[in-house]
């Protein structure tokens, strides 16, 4: 069964276009242990939502986790954990966080009550119609 989260990172450290162009990276450096967690529940397969943090504030595309947790290697200790990531598709329209939060549908969506998280959980609910307001089809992923 496919689970759904949201991996953010700020454009100007990491952007969905680099995603694109490098065609997978390793998430590392979280330093959050709700967030860690997390990380180490993805599976193969899972999707992710990219989220571009402080500038843009918008879900902008969709990855894949391709490899699950490892030791993260930018870290001191085997406290903390990364995955693999290659984008999916990316969203026709990016949707705005300020959008979702004036959305009641999202009230309780990690982005909107979490928002220091920096990889949070989706609900099926909220991952279909996050792709329907960025004008995906979840049978074309």
């Amino acid at each position: 069964m496919t689970r759904h989260w949201l991996i953010k990172s700020e454009p100007y450290e990491f952007s969905w276009q680099q995603l694109q162009q490098g065609g997978s990276t390793e998430w590392t450096g979280v330093r959050n242990y709700a967030a860690r967690n997390n990380l180490r529940a993805m599976q193969v397969g899972d999707l992710a939502f990219f989220y571009h943090s402080n500038e843009g504030q918008e879900i902008v595309g969709i990855a894949t986790v391709t490899r699950e947790h490892v030791p993260d290697p930018t870290a001191a200790d085997t406290t903390w954990s990364s995955v693999e990531f290659a984008p999916l598709r990316p969203l026709p329209v990016p949707v705005k966080l300020q959008t979702l939060k004036q959305d009641p549908r999202f009230a309780t969506l990690d982005l909107v009550r979490l928002g220091r998280l920096s990889v949070g959980k989706v609900s099926p609910e909220h991952f279909a119609d996050i792709c329907a307001l960025g004008g995906v089809h979840l049978e074309e992923p």
